[in-house]
């Protein structure tokens, strides 16, 4: 049974658990459905540091090269620079092997088209289809490419990023940054990041050779020894980034956790204040977006979770900045998917403008608390369960953009099945911790009730 329910298959890619549903039999199937999409050409490779990404990439390798693809190795890389490289480079399509914030034991395909955008849905509807049906171009011997190497990935996206903000301004402040990486794929990058933007960098956890000390996963609960540090160190701030570094959560010069919804709201008041325009998110990110654009005078649009979603939006309302509230920052201008680097510059930016600190930055933007919390539950019964939470509200404003989200005048709460795992994932917002509390565990009653878990009445 767990087998079955660790297996992840939609737009973010397919993940499972090492050695249960993610298998190298599996992976390599992927690899040559992906291949036979894609056509034969150069295929851009790297991985996040979990201690499976070697027996992951061979079977992907080995895929790609039976349907007569040239692999491209880049090594241990954060998932942005990756994307870029796809883009920079103009290969055909890209693959990052990387669970993001779930545990070690998993892992993961993110598929990216040659824009290094992740594929649309259409395009992993198809994907999928492929790779169900099982037909894959193969070739001969004789037409085998061999695997191609490139380790100019992050020395790439170090510059992209830098090209977009003012370096000197930031070099002035001397800003001295403690930062735990989770010796994740960023554990080399991001140091050399912020020493190129002249930090002062009190690293923790910056070795890929290491296993995960903490949950990927950069929530506060989570980051209880970079608030140490931040403390000890004097640091100005502390950054925390997720295994595949497409996150980040920031700790104040107190070492106090900020969460990471906050993140993409100090860098869409900063951007909005230099180039004001319309802003995307998702429908699950906290109104604090709402609030900091209409300061602003900027339109919020927000569309369904995922990161493929939020940029297409972005790209359609033509917006500057956008994002998602776990602590995901996209500009398109410098590179259409969320990106820690550019969240980490944004703040850096913003700091060094405004001559502040951290949490006096954080207490221009208007204060909400946020839940998230979430259920086990198999695919076939979230729907049945969403539904029934319907029938429940069915007085309230509710929005379906996706899943079901239950609207009042200075609250809301959402309950939605995940995009990478088999949960449905509950988020309330309210004007206090004890309100939102109250709320997401009023629906995840409601939701147990509907599975059946706990006696009605």
């Amino acid at each position: 049974m767990r087998k079955a329910a660790s297996l992840k298959i939609g737009i973010s890619g397919v993940r499972g658990i090492v050695g249960e549903s993610l298998t190298p039999q599996l992976v390599a199937k992927f690899a040559a459905a992906f291949g036979t999409y894609c056509g034969a050409g150069p295929i851009i490779v790297g991985t996040d540091s979990r201690p499976s990404r070697e027996m992951v990439k061979q079977a992907v390798i080995a895929g790609l090269l039976s349907t007569g693809c040239t692999p491209v190795d880049v090594g241990i890389v954060p998932v942005p620079a990756l994307q870029l490289h796809v883009r920079q480079v103009r290969a055909f399509w890209g693959i990052c092997i990387t669970a993001s914030h779930n545990p070690i034991e998993w892992n993961a395909l993110k598929f990216f088209a040659p824009d290094g955008i992740i594929l649309r849905p259409n395009q992993a509807t198809e994907l999928v289809d492929l790779y169900h049906q099982g037909q894959y171009t193969r070739v001969p011997a004789s037409g085998i490419p061999g695997v191609g190497h490139d380790d100019s990935t992050l020395a790439r996206h170090r510059e992209a990023v830098l090209a977009h903000v003012d370096i000197d301004a930031i070099r002035a402040r001397k800003f001295r940054v403690a930062v735990d990486c989770c010796n994740g794929a960023a554990s080399e990058a991001t140091p050399a990041f912020l020493r190129a933007l002249g930090c002062e960098v009190v690293p923790l956890y910056t070795n890929p050779h290491e296993p995960f000390p903490r949950n990927p996963e950069p929530t506060p609960e989570n980051l209880g020894e970079l608030c140490r540090v931040v403390r000890q160190s004097g640091a100005a701030l502390g950054f925390a980034q997720d295994a595949d570094a497409d996150r980040l959560a920031i700790v104040d010069e107190y070492g106090e956790p900020l969460g990471e919804e906050v993140t993409l709201a100090l860098a869409v008041r900063h951007v909005l204040r230099r180039a004001p325009g319309p802003v995307v998110v998702n429908i699950s990110t906290s109104r604090m977006i709402d609030d900091v654009a209409g300061a602003a005078g900027c339109p919020v649009f927000r569309t369904k979770v995922g990161e493929v979603n939020v940029v297409e939006g972005m790209l359609a309302h033509g917006a500057t900045i956008g994002g998602e509230g776990n602590g995901g920052v996209i500009v398109p201008a410098i590179n259409p998917c969320r990106d820690s680097f550019v969240g980490m510059a944004l703040i850096l930016e913003a700091l060094a403008a405004e001559g502040t600190g951290i949490a006096a930055m954080r207490a221009q933007v208007p204060c909400y608390a946020i839940v998230k919390d979430k259920l086990t539950v198999p695919a076939r019964d979230i729907g049945p369960a969403l539904r029934r939470l319907q029938e429940t509200y069915a007085g309230q404003e509710i929005d379906h953009t996706d899943g079901l989200k239950i609207l009042w005048a200075d609250r809301w709460v959402q309950a939605r099945g995940s995009n990478t795992e088999p949960i449905l994932r509950v988020t309330a917002e309210a004007p206090t911790d004890a309100d939102a509390h109250a709320l997401a565990a009023e629906i995840l009653a409601h939701l147990e009730r509907a599975l059946g878990r706990v006696a009605v009445g």
